[in-house]
C-alpha cells in the first residue's frame, strides 16, 4: 500500500468515525473514478466498478471484467477483489447480507439506479459530501503529486511547442505528446486542442486539420502523477503574433490575474469567476462569459480531471487551503479566435501558490 493511499485511508476512516458511518459504498469507471480511487487506489479499465470500504479499513471491489478483476490482484492486494457477472445484483445481494448497518454511498450522480431503488439500498445515506470534502482538501502529500504532475504538464507544453509545426496534422501533434509522457512514465492524460484562426470556436479531440502560418493553436495538457492530475492551458501563435491577437490576449491576462488576485482560502467560486468576468465586461466582451462561448472560469483538480467546485458566479462553495485548483477564463474572442490561459494552483490562507512555470503570455512558435 502507498504512502499517499495510506494516508487517504486514515482519512476516510476518521471522517467515518465523526460521521457515524459502518462503511462506504463508491462507485467508479474508466472515465470518471475519483471516489472509487480515493477509497480503494484503483482505477478501472474496463466496465464499472464498485467498492464497499469498512470502518476497519476491510475493502471489498467488485468489477465486471476478468482483465481488471486479474490487475486488482496485483495493484491492490491487500483488498477483497470480486468478479461480477451482475454488477448491480452482486452488490445488492452483498447490501441485504449487511443488515442494518450504516451505509453511506458516492457519488449520488453516478450511482446505477438499478442498485439504488432495490430494497436493499432504501437505508443507504448519500455519503457524496463527506467523499467531497476528502477529495477538496489535499494533504501535503496529494499536493506534492499535483505539484509532479505540474511539473511534467511544464515540461510536456515544450514538446508541444516544438511539435507545432506548419503541415502537421493535429492528431501527431497529441501522438507527440502522449509519447512523451509515457516515456516519462506517465500514462495518464487528457488532452483536447483547438487550431485555426477566428473561426476556433473552442478545443476538441485531435483531427487531420493541418497546422497553418498565422494559426491560434490552443491547448489543455492534464497529466496525472500517482492518480493526481494537473492542468494547464496555453495559447499559442505559429508565426509572429499580430497586434490583434496581442491586443486580445491582453484581456485574457488581466481576468487570469484578477482571478488569481481574489484566490484564498474562504471566497467563493462565485467570487472567482466573477472577477474573471468583471474583466471581459469591461471590454464590452460580457457575452463571451456566458455558456453559449465557454463552459466554466476554472474548475478543481485532483483525482479527475474536472473536480468540483467548477468556478462560476452562481457556485457558492467555499475554497478552503489545500484545494487545488485551475483559474482559466478560456472563452471566444470576436476578433481572434477562442484563447486560453491557466495553470494548477494550491490555495493558501494568505492567496495561492502556483505549479507552472510556463509564461503567463501569448506564446509563439517560428512559421
Amino acid at each position: 500500500m502507498t504512502p499517499i493511499h495510506q494516508e487517504r485511508r486514515r482519512r476516510l476512516m476518521a471522517a467515518m468515525g465523526e460521521s457515524g458511518c459502518d462503511a462506504v459504498l463508491v462507485y467508479g469507471n474508466a472515465w470518471q473514478c475519483d471516489y472509487l480511487r480515493y477509497v480503494t487506489d484503483f482505477p478501472p479499465l474496463e466496465g464499472e466498478a464498485l467498492a464497499l470500504f469498512f470502518a476497519d479499513g476491510q475493502t471489498r471491489l467488485f468489477v465486471e471484467t476478468a482483465s481488471d478483476a486479474a490487475r486488482a490482484k496485483i495493484e491492490v492486494p491487500y483488498t477483497e477483489i470480486i468478479q461480477c457477472d451482475d454488477l448491480t445484483g452482486d452488490v445488492c445481494d452483498e447490501l441485504g447480507r449487511l443488515g442494518n448497518r450504516t451505509i453511506a454511498s458516492a457519488p449520488e450522480s453516478l450511482m446505477p439506479f438499478g442498485m439504488m431503488s432495490a430494497i436493499a439500498a432504501e437505508n443507504i445515506e448519500d455519503g457524496t459530501p463527506m467523499i467531497d470534502r476528502l477529495l477538496l482538501i489535499k494533504s501535503p502529500i496529494e499536493i506534492e503529486a499535483v505539484r509532479r504532475a505540474a511539473a511534467i504538464a511544464d515540461r510536456g507544453y515544450k514538446v508541444f511547442m516544438e511539435a507545432c509545426r506548419i503541415g502537421r496534422p493535429e492528431y501527431e501533434l497529441v501522438a507527440e505528446i502522449e509519447t512523451f509522457f509515457r516515456e516519462a512514465g506517465c500514462p495518464e492524460n487528457f488532452m483536447i486542442l483547438g487550431s485555426g484562426g477566428v473561426d476556433v470556436r473552442g478545443m476538441h479531440p485531435p483531427g487531420e486539420r493541418r497546422i497553418q502560418a498565422g494559426d491560434l493553436v490552443t491547448t489543455e495538457l492534464t497529466p496525472a502523477v500517482d492518480g493526481y492530475y494537473a492542468q494547464v492551458c496555453r495559447t499559442l501563435v505559429v508565426g509572429e503574433p499580430s497586434k490583434a491577437q496581442l491586443d486580445a490576449f491582453d484581456v485574457y491576462i488581466e481576468a487570469v490575474e484578477a482571478g488569481h488576485a481574489v484566490l484564498k482560502a474562504g471566497v467563493t467560486a462565485g467570487e472567482i469567476a466573477k472577477a474573471e468576468n468583471d474583466v471581459f465586461r469591461k471590454y464590452d466582451l460580457g457575452i463571451y462569459c456566458t455558456s453559449e462561448y465557454t463552459r466554466v472560469r476554472g474548475h478543481g483538480v485532483g483525482l479527475f480531471v474536472d473536480n468540483p467546485p467548477h468556478i462560476l458566479e452562481d457556485v457558492a462553495t467555499v475554497l478552503p487551503a489545500g484545494a487545488t485548483v485551475i483559474v482559466h477564463p478560456n472563452t471566444y474572442h470576436p476578433a481572434v479566435g477562442y484563447m486560453v490561459l491557466g495553470e494548477a494552483a494550491v490555495v493558501t490562507e494568505t492567496g495561492y501558490e502556483t505549479f507552472c512555470e510556463l509564461p503567463r503570455k501569448l506564446l509563439s512558435v517560428s512559421a
